[in-house]
Parts: C-alpha cells; structure tokens; sequence
C-alpha cells in the first residue's frame, strides 16, 4: 500500500525497573536521513537503533527521540585511594617536621582530602537495555506506519484522479490530431485560391499536396501519444505495486511531462495548445504529490 513519508508514532516500554519512550518524526526528504536524540549512557546502541529503523523507514527525514527513567537504585562503590592517602600523610609529616610542629595523627582529617575517598556508581550492562529499548522502538515504528498509510490512502485516491484527468487529455488530443491536418489543409486551399484569384490562376493540386504533406510530417505527434498512453500506464502500474515508489513515480512524471512539451511544440493548434496547459497544471499537482510519497 502507498504510504506518505510524513507521519509521526510513540512507543513506549516499562517495567520495574525502566521507562523507555521512542517518538519518531518523519517529514518529506528525497532520500533517508535519520536523526537520532538520546541519553549519553545509551550511545553504543545507536548503530543498532538506526539499523532497525532503515530497514523499515526507506526513505523521508526522520527524527527520533529517546527518553530512559531508570527506577531501580544503582549499586554505589566506596573506594580509597590508598597511595593518596599515603602520600598526603608523607607530606603533613615532612610539614610537621619543618615547622617543628607535633603531627596530629587524624584520620577523619586525611580522609577530608581530595580523591582520597571515592564514591563511585556501578552502571548496569547498556547492552541488556537493549531488547527494552528494541521494544519502544517497534512501537513508535507501527504507529507512523499507520499514519503514513492513512495518509498514503489519500495520495492514493488523488493520484488515481489526476491520471484518469490526464487520460482524458491525451485522448482529446488523440482525437484532435486528424482534424488538424484537415483543418490546415482547408486553410492552405482558401489562401492560396486568394492569391492565386487575382491573376485568374487555378491552385497547383501537386504543391497543394507537397504542403499538406509536409505540415503533416512536422506535426506529427503519434509516437509521443503512443508514449504518454505507455507512462501513465505504468505510472498506475507503479501506484498499484505497494513499494516505495515515490523515486520511480517522479522518473515517470518526468517523461511526461517531456512527451507532453514535444506534443506543444509539434501540433501548432490551437486547441491542443489549451488542453497541454491543463496537462501541465495536473503534472505539477502530481509532482507535488510524489514529493510526499515514501
């Protein structure tokens, strides 16, 4: 099913002991590029949260945004620096000595001293957040799954209306080719009987065919009919197949949008001139539509 690249999904995992929250906001971007904004502590599981996240959302700006609440109490280490607390002990004797002052033996007194005591913070294993954060992450990608169909569903429809639009124009301009020709070749005949009336001169029928043969040739716009026919065919074919087509989609449009400025410049009518300015108004509609396609 078509999706958009705009969307945004929540995830969230708790237990006992953690609250992970994942929010992931895609926007329109031609190709993938994600962002992501989490604690420090989680770092090392970056590379495995941008893989997982790839290999679901092809393509789009995609910002993601990681919350961790951690419940349960760390372990705390009271560690001594013992070589410190030496040394420090070292330099008040060596003090006492030049000062000819007693040395108070005061363990509460070196204990005081920088880094001589160290409480330190046992961390758990970031790697056994992991499956919880993994949990989020699902969560959060589901949800702007569904949006993004929800509103694909919509581009969906728009689309299907535009080329039964475009269609319709080609077939006009299918119908209108014959009657150009004939058109043009009344024209020739009227002006040349004009010219030729004031010395009494019947039309030449073998130049009057050269003419019209030549007219003919240089608008002749049939192969890019034919072609137009082929692309939006296969731009249906693509709207239907379910992928990420929004890179094909555009190539189609493209080609298009080229047959239809050939058509313009080849058919020298004026009614065909008004129907390829509504072609290009839809072209550009759906341009702009594709721009949101995943």
């Amino acid at each position: 099913m078509l999706k958009s690249m705009t969307g945004f999904g929540r995830g969230e995992f708790l237990d006992s002991g953690h609250r992970i929250i994942v929010e992931i906001k895609a926007v329109n971007h031609r190709y993938n590029d994600i962002v992501i904004r989490m604690p420090k502590n989680l770092g090392s599981l970056e590379d495995k949260m941008r893989r997982r996240i790839a290999n679901t959302l092809l393509r789009g700006r995609i910002d993601v945004f990681v919350t961790l609440d951690e419940y349960s109490q760390n372990k705390r280490n009271v560690r001594v620096d013992k070589e410190l607390a030496i040394a420090y002990h070292g330099a008040l004797r060596e003090l006492a000595q030049i000062l000819a002052t007693p040395l108070n033996d005061n363990i509460h007194q070196i204990a005081k001293y920088p880094d001589v005591i160290k409480v330190e913070e046992e961390f758990e294993d970031v790697s056994e957040l992991w499956p919880k954060l993994s949990c989020a992450i699902d969560i959060a990608i589901d949800n702007l799954i569904r949006m993004r169909m929800a509103e694909g569903s919509n581009i969906f429809n728009d689309l299907s209306e535009r080329i039964d639009r475009l269609t319709g124009y080609i077939n006009e301009i299918d119908e209108r080719a014959p009657k150009i020709l004939a058109e043009y070749r009344e024209k020739l005949i009227g002006r040349m009987r004009e010219l030729l009336a004031a010395v009494n001169v019947e039309p030449d029928e073998t130049r009057l065919l050269q003419e019209t043969a030549l007219f003919a040739d240089r608008s002749n716009f049939t192969e890019e009919i034919v072609r137009l026919q082929s692309h939006l065919a296969q731009f249906r074919a693509t709207l239907d197949s379910g992928d990420a087509v929004g890179r094909k989609l555009d190539f189609i449009v493209q080609e298009i949008n080229r047959e239809t400025n050939t058509i313009a410049s080849k058919a020298n009518d004026f009614t065909v001139a008004n129907i390829v300015v509504e072609i290009k108004s839809e072209i550009e509609k759906v341009r702009e539509q594709i721009q949101n396609i995943e």
